[in-house]
């Protein structure tokens, strides 16, 4: 990226006064992949949970090392890119597949860093928060400002931020401050329990048309699958027609009813066979039975051992 005072980096590295053209210096840390991270350690066919600690103390003899090389006079502020823990997760949480690395706490507050900005998690906040301190948080502020933008339905009602930081050696000020006019999110569901004026009913579960523009929406139908034909699609998405993006998401529902042979009982069957006959029932697509069996196997099996 050729943009002014951008620096793009792709490798830890401590940034020193005379590369930045500023009296600061700058300790970070990009985003590590897994895969690229197993070829760095040679650690293929490694547990995750192994490389993401090999890493975790790498990272942190690294970020110590560099803390005794600082210049004391000098504003010192950590970057990363990555989890820490404690963090609390936003909506987005449901689309991280897969382990993160997850950077310990006592890493980022420690008290020779000035200012820690940190970006991954979507959900503004400061980790080192004290509401008994004199600011409300300790030295240093660790913060998440979060996305400047709603990212999924998990975000919908969040509020947006972004930070204002005057660093100084054992002194930095925060001001948050509130975005205004980002996207905006609209999420409805509608269960249809009567046929009646069936599009008068979601039209009314939608705002205005006008309310609608350049939003992302949502509208999550639950109805009888014999009702399909009454769906008038085409008005619905012309009332959303001024919007970024309409989603319609149809869940026909089919009536579903267990029937047992004569004389034999529920408590005869054990979950997994009594799981089996729901699928039957309710229509469920082989392919996907196995997973599901095995995922369901899992759950049980876990419950047993009294696992949460």
């Amino acid at each position: 990226l050729q943009v002014p005072n951008v620096r793009v980096i792709d490798r830890p590295v401590f940034l020193h006064p005379p590369e930045l053209g500023l009296p600061v210096q700058v300790l970070a840390l990009p985003w590590i992949s897994r895969s690229g991270l197993l070829a760095h350690l040679d650690m293929h066919g490694s547990d995750p949970s192994q490389v993401y600690q090999e890493l975790e103390a790498r990272l942190t003899e690294l970020v110590n090392r560099w803390l005794e090389e600082i210049d004391p006079s000098l504003p010192v502020i950590l970057t990363a890119h990555a989890s820490v823990q404690g963090a609390k997760y936003g909506g987005e949480r449901t689309v991280m597949l897969g382990g993160d690395l997850v950077l310990p706490g006592s890493l980022v507050r420690d008290r020779r860093l000035d200012y820690v900005a940190l970006g991954h998690i979507h959900k503004p906040q400061n980790l080192n928060a004290n509401p008994n301190a004199e600011l409300g948080y300790d030295h240093p502020p660790v913060i998440y400002p979060g996305s400047i933008e709603r990212v999924d339905f998990g975000e919908a009602k969040d509020d947006k931020f972004f930070v204002i930081a005057r660093v100084e050696p054992g002194n930095t000020l925060i001001e948050w401050r509130k975005l205004e006019n980002i996207r905006p999110f609209v999420d409805r569901y509608v269960r249809l329990d009567h046929q009646e004026q069936i599009t008068d009913q979601l039209l009314k579960a939608l705002p205005a048309a006008d309310e609608l523009q350049d939003a992302i929406v949502r509208l999550v139908l639950e109805y009888p699958r014999d009702w399909e034909a009454l769906i008038d699609e085409a008005a619905l998405r012309d009332h959303a027609s001024q919007s970024f993006e309409f989603h319609l998401v149809k869940r026909p529902q089919m009536e579903a009813r267990i029937r047992l042979p004569e004389g034999q009982a529920v408590g005869s069957l054990a979950p997994l066979e009594l799981l089996d006959k729901y699928w039957g029932a309710s229509h469920t697509e082989v392919k996907d039975l196995e997973s599901l069996n095995q995922l369901a196997a899992q759950i049980i099996g876990s419950l047993e051992d009294g696992q949460e």
